[in-house]
């Protein structure tokens, strides 16, 4: 890794170039963007040894900061993962280019035509902690939405994303488009995070991906436009009229499919009417599956630990998950508004009535009724991947996919037409 005598102006110097380049690729083709991203696909695949020889830097040196199994976890990368971002970046190729969309059209009676269209931001600079592929997912959706991006991932994954960002320069060069669109910060040190946040002249949003101390850093320090992607305290509200193998399926795999992902299950909330029956076996079953359960009320059975006040609204990120029984669904709304980060939330039950009320009365990003948290991911909504989940309520909100790094600009239209 190079040192640096100057963050400052490394940063400026990468904020420059990210800008000169986001002048061209905001009308570069959509069949150019679509050649850059499947030969960055083709180039991952291609490196793949390479890419998993960098990772085993990257696990060695998160062996020694002592990273928790889950953040060990989401720094692994091997052939299927791997195949996953090949997957991910073809997907984005393939999707329709949101540049130029036409979003409303219409006349007015002095003459003129208006039309608002989707354009691309400019320059996004992805904050990220940890999970290499967000290189790969950041760099395709900036490019796919017209936008160029620096990238500052996590030190843990300082090998594999410069592994993996080279891919991606590899296909910006291959469809001739500026290798300057998608930039890797080339340093661990802190201060390079300092200048992104404060790089008013270059950087338009800010998107910070991993934990709460991150994304407090980054709302706290950023004088650049922020997309907060918070922590994910998920709940699963299980309700008297909830099906019980529906909801073993799904709290399982809620839980435990992948405990470090921010849509994993973190609390769980069972109506008083089923907590000694329904609710009982489920806890069983998340103990048999290794899951350590910290219950309250009538949920707590031989092999739980008592639940305390600090496991409400907290994000376990491991296979740990807090449970209590509540009153009836006006109660879980209750706790999930006062524990919950506005992430997802679920709903187990076959009453619409009552899904209805839960859709209708919290406003996570996402809510789910009968469904896995695990699909919060914009993946898994149709999006070929996302550079984070935004719990905040301006412009993007939820998976934040290609079409959501743009906003919008009016074009006027009119035939010599002068105002009155």
């Amino acid at each position: 890794m190079k040192d640096f005598d100057s963050i400052p102006a490394l940063m400026a110097d990468l904020g420059k170039r990210a800008k000169d380049a986001s002048r061209d690729l905001a009308f570069a083709s959509a069949e150019r963007k679509h050649a850059a991203l499947i030969a960055a696909a083709d180039a991952v695949w291609k490196n793949r040894a390479q890419i998993i020889e960098a990772n085993k830097k990257d696990l060695d040196y998160g062996r020694e900061k002592g990273l928790s199994p889950a953040m060990m976890d989401r720094l692994m990368l091997d052939e299927t993962r791997i195949q996953g971002m090949v997957d991910g970046l073809r997907t984005v190729a393939e999707q329709t280019d949101p540049v130029g969309e036409v979003l409303a059209e219409w006349d007015m009676p002095s003459g003129l035509n208006i039309r608002r269209v989707r354009t691309p931001l400019g320059v996004i600079g992805v904050i990220y902690e940890s999970r290499p592929n967000v290189t790969a997912d950041a760099g395709a959706l900036c490019l796919k939405s017209g936008n160029a991006v620096i990238l500052r991932g996590g030190s843990e994954s300082f090998h594999s994303s410069t592994a993996i960002h080279a891919c991606l320069v590899e296909g910006l060069k291959a469809a001739n488009l500026p290798e300057d669109a998608i930039q890797l910060v080339p340093t661990r040190d802190r201060e390079a995070v300092q200048e992104l946040l404060t790089m008013t002249d270059y950087v338009d949003v800010i998107v910070p991906r991993g934990g709460k101390g991150l994304v407090g850093l980054v709302q706290r320090e950023a004088r650049v436009p922020v997309f907060a992607h918070l922590e994910g305290i998920v709940h699963i509200y299980i309700d008297k009229a909830a099906d019980p193998q529906k909801t073993l399926d799904v709290v399982l795999n809620a839980k435990t499919r992948r405990t470090g992902i921010c849509g994993a299950a973190e609390c769980l909330l069972v109506h008083q009417d089923i907590a000694e029956t329904l609710g009982r076996d489920v806890i069983a079953a998340l103990l048999a599956a290794g899951v350590e359960v910290h219950a309250a009320g009538a949920l707590a059975i031989d092999g739980t630990l008592p639940a305390s006040d600090d496991d409400w609204g907290k994000e376990f990120l491991d296979s740990i998950i807090a449970a209590k029984p509540v009153a009836d669904i006006d109660e879980a709304i209750a706790h999930i508004r006062q524990y919950g980060s506005n992430h997802t939330d679920c709903i187990m039950t076959e009453d619409q009535s009552a899904a209805d009320r839960f859709f209708e009365r919290l406003d996570s990003a996402i809510l789910m009724h009968n469904a896995s948290t695990q699909f919060a991911d914009g993946g898994e909504f149709g999006m070929g991947a996302e550079i984070g989940i935004a719990t905040g309520k301006m412009h993007a909100r939820g998976p934040v996919g290609a079409a959501q790094l743009t906003s919008f600009k009016y074009l006027v239209r009119g035939n010599g037409t002068t105002r009155a």
